[in-house]
């Protein structure tokens, strides 16, 4: 098995989130050693927020859980690229599918998509 280099981010690996059947790329979020363990443990991914400073699984709180599907490792081991089945819709705590649902245009920002859910109404 091949860990991941946690050293070169001082503990956090970024990790990749892409849609397994789409390959729509959903989101970028950090793990740490034990959301690692987490998410091969569980197979339902496991992440380490930056601001709040603790393990978050996804969907716990929105019910957008998202099930590992296939697990991918750079070349540098210090990157992973998660393919995952997005259950619920929405990897995006804004209500979005995707957290990259904003193009930019030479005249401005485009929004792409509708919103899944309201955020106000599940992050109360």
């Amino acid at each position: 098995m091949i860990i991941p280099d946690f050293k070169k981010l001082g503990g956090l690996i970024p990790a990749i989130v892409q849609d397994y059947q789409t390959l729509e790329v959903l989101m970028l979020a950090f793990m740490n050693e034990k959301a690692w363990d987490l998410t091969l443990s569980t197979g339902k991914a496991t992440y380490y927020s930056r601001s709040r400073k603790s393990l978050w699984v996804k969907g716990e709180t929105s019910g957008n859980i998202q099930q590992v599907r296939e697990i991918y490792i750079d070349c540098d081991n210090d990157t992973v690229l998660l393919k995952v089945e997005q259950i619920g819709g929405a990897a995006c705590h804004t209500g979005y599918k995707s957290c990259f649902y904003r193009k930019i245009t030479d005249s401005g920002i485009e929004i792409m998509g509708k919103p899944v859910f309201d955020p106000k109404e599940v992050y109360r």
